[in-house]
């Protein structure tokens, strides 16, 4: 999840004034955390508490009364912190959703279903059950197929780096259940615009992570695509995350963007995951 919050955190400037190159400056004064990485926190928050409630523990996290619990958390926790951060971005149907707890499921297939996914990845025990973490995560505001695509293939691509599949291998599972990946970055950044949708964010995310020779070289060229920058970043950084892991240096300086209250989801997350 560090992966997602690093991308998030150097793109949040560039979101609406974007940087075509790989020439930057990781981290300036004008970064800053926004509803990727707050949504990001408020889903792991949700799967640790689900792991650890005593009806988890007596069904089993293959049982479908885990996965209905992981949804109302789900929703507890994004609407409980978001509702603490009410200017970081939000989408305005998700601001809706977070303020008004008569609203269910939106069809919607915005890229917030990937860019807050990442969690799933890393705690999954395989690809059967990323699917079914993510479906859990997602269809609670998401339940457009294509939002619940985006969530799945990022989380699909996550759990595959981290239990050592190779480039090749994530590219052939993504092409062959999720996107057609038959471009490079080079021939879509004089075109590629700013686009919310999952099928119009995630395959560009994950051909910026095959790509890449680094992590933070993911990061830049995530960046250098342009479009929905702190997205696009949260995404490719998620993956890869699990791929090459983080630089000590780059993942201290971007959990100090992090106030007090989403360091300690994030310092618990990391005692959970480990």
């Amino acid at each position: 999840m560090l992966g997602a919050i690093i991308g998030d955190i150097v793109g949040s400037r560039f979101e609406f004034r974007n940087h075509r190159s790989k020439d930057f400056e990781l981290f300036t004064a004008a970064c800053s955390v926004t509803d990727d990485s707050i949504m990001s926190l408020a889903v792991a928050k949700a799967i640790m508490e689900a792991v650890a409630t005593e009806k988890a523990e007596r069904f089993g996290r293959n049982s479908e009364e885990f996965y209905a619990i992981l949804s109302d958390l789900t929703v507890k926790y994004m609407r409980e912190i978001g509702r603490r951060y009410p200017h970081c971005g939000f989408g305005g149907m998700f601001r809706r959703w977070v303020r008004d707890d008569r609203l269910g499921p939106y069809n919607s297939f915005g890229n917030g279903a990937a860019m807050r996914v990442s969690s799933v990845g890393f705690v999954a025990r395989d690809e059967e059950e990323a699917v079914r973490l993510a479906d859990a995560v997602t269809e609670v505001t998401h339940n457009h197929p294509e939002g619940l695509k985006g969530a799945r293939a990022t989380a699909v691509a996550i759990v595959m780096a981290r239990r050592g599949a190779s480039k090749n291998e994530i590219r052939a599972r993504i092409e062959a259940k999720y996107y057609p990946l038959n471009f490079s970055v080079d021939e879509i950044r004089p075109t590629y615009r700013f686009n919310e949708t999952c099928q119009g964010t995630v395959p560009q995310a994950i051909v910026c992570f095959l790509e890449s020779s680094s992590f933070e070289d993911a990061i830049r060229t995530a960046i250098s695509l342009g479009g929905d920058s702190d997205t696009i970043g949260a995404i490719t950084g998620s993956i890869a995350e699990a791929y090459y892991g983080v630089p000590p240096e780059i993942g201290d300086r971007a959990l100090g963007y992090l106030d007090k209250e989403l360091r300690a989801i994030y310092d618990e997350w990391e005692k959970f995951a480990s």
